[in-house]
């Protein structure tokens, strides 16, 4: 299991990584506090662990970004210990709470129960996605019909990752966008829709050029 740390205090973000490690998680590290969601996006982590008093933006505001795209679960790691901070954790879609300083076995089990909560089984963690026909593999970012395969850009495994679940909802252009570039306003709005593109190409060389398709005005969608 992969845990996603966001803590801008280096000696804090070394030790809860290392302590991670000898429990046998692997950790990445938010290094551009300005870029949390794409990080975030590119790492797909099955759990956050989330300072609050962060630079640029803080805590609340990348959960909430993140909850745009994904519901992992987020655990907050605070300094602030009053009512009104533990109350806006939870309202803007954290899961849990941890005061500093803390004990690193309790923030251990906190990760424990959080992560039995939200994966029946840790040990066996799905690693396609399918649906009519078309198996995305998580692992090495290709996609599946029958006997054929297409390798896919990381850009284009994102975009195909995002559509596959949420299946049967349309997501906006602006939501691919934000879970990609992070800021949809520094993207040439022709970059998505040559991925989009060349992601159709390599679905129709599979014998699928239907699976993605366009809801005019409102964005895509996987029937």
């Amino acid at each position: 299991m992969k845990i996603m740390i966001v803590e801008d205090d280096p000696t804090i973000r070394e030790l809860i990584a290392e302590a991670l490690g000898k429990w046998g998680f692997k950790t990445c590290l938010a290094e551009d506090f300005g870029q949390v969601l794409a990080a975030f996006v590119r790492e797909a982590p099955h759990l956050v662990l989330m300072d609050i008093n962060l630079p640029s933006f803080d805590g609340f505001y990348w959960c909430g970004r993140i909850r745009e795209v994904s519901k992992v679960p987020i655990l907050f790691l605070s300094s602030r210990d009053t009512p009104m901070d533990m109350v806006m954790s939870m309202n803007m879609g954290g899961d849990d709470f941890v005061q500093k300083p803390f004990h690193m076995d309790v923030l251990v089990a906190k990760i424990q129960a959080l992560l039995r909560r939200t994966y029946t089984y840790l040990d066996a963690q799905p690693s396609v996605i399918e649906h009519d026909g078309i198996v995305l593999d998580l692992k090495d970012g290709t996609v599946v019909r029958g006997d054929s395969r297409a390798e896919l850009t990381k850009t284009e495994f994102a975009i195909l990752s995002l559509l596959m679940r949420n299946k049967g909802a349309i997501v906006s252009r602006t939501k691919i966008m934000r879970a990609l570039w992070e800021d949809e306003s520094f993207v040439d709005e022709n970059t998505l829709t040559v991925n989009i593109g060349r992601l159709r190409r390599k679905l129709a060389e599979l014998g699928r050029e239907d699976f993605i398709a366009t809801r005019k005005g409102q964005g895509y969608v996987v029937p």
